[in-house]
């Protein structure tokens, strides 16, 4: 006589990716990469080891998939500001106050995640340092061609030290960030962001120091 009953099958994949990434992403944000060890990541993503590893590879591979969502998501709000405004420095300004709010979001950890995971990594780690270093320096070095832009297209001044410019933004932000991590408030950050656009030339009028 023959089994009629159906064929046990493999219990289907429950598991949520984009969850356990989001998870990933706030605790890496939150303590840093090396102080994260694996047990507690899963732990915190609700998984297994095994299943991290299948899903995302090692600690390291996961850590870059990670930058890349936040840079597309939390991280994406510098260039949306400053593609927003006419002007480099409109946008800076814009920028550097949206900064102000999302670095001190509620329910979220403070600061820019780019700028704080690798800040105490080991020699073990240096690969991770020099993948956060390079997202930074590619961040400061459109900015300086956007500035670059403006002026060959007269909007600034001839003479505007670009580079300058772009990397005291690029600093700004890492102060910002840190003070963020430190207590500071949404308003002591848009203080912050008021007294660094008083560096800048005023659009098509100022003249370069």
């Amino acid at each position: 006589m023959s089994d009629a009953s159906p064929r046990r099958r493999g219990r289907p994949r429950t598991f949520d990716r984009e969850g356990a990434l989001a998870v990933a992403m706030r605790e890496f944000w939150e303590r840093g990469f090396e102080p994260v060890s694996i047990a507690e990541l899963t732990a915190a993503m609700g998984i297994t080891p095994p299943s991290l590893y299948a899903a995302f590879g090692d600690k390291k591979t996961l850590f870059r998939e990670v930058v890349d969502s936040y840079q597309q998501t939390h991280g994406a709000f510098f260039g949306a500001a400053l593609d927003a405004e006419a002007s480099a420095r409109e946008g800076v300004a814009r920028a550097l106050h949206t900064a102000a709010v999302e670095y001190t979001r509620p329910h979220r950890p403070a600061g820019c995640l780019v700028i704080s995971a690798a800040v105490n990594c080991t020699a073990a780690s240096t690969d991770i340092v020099t993948l956060l270093r390079e997202q930074r320096a590619a961040n400061v070095a459109a900015l300086r061609g956007r500035i670059e832009a403006d002026v060959a297209a007269g909007v600034l001044p001839m003479g505007t030290d670009c580079a300058g410019l772009a990397a005291l933004v690029g600093a700004v932000l890492q102060g910002m960030s840190q003070q963020a991590r430190d207590g500071a408030s949404t308003a002591e950050l848009h203080a912050v962001a008021d007294a660094a656009m008083l560096a800048w030339p005023a659009d098509g009028t100022a003249t370069a120091t």
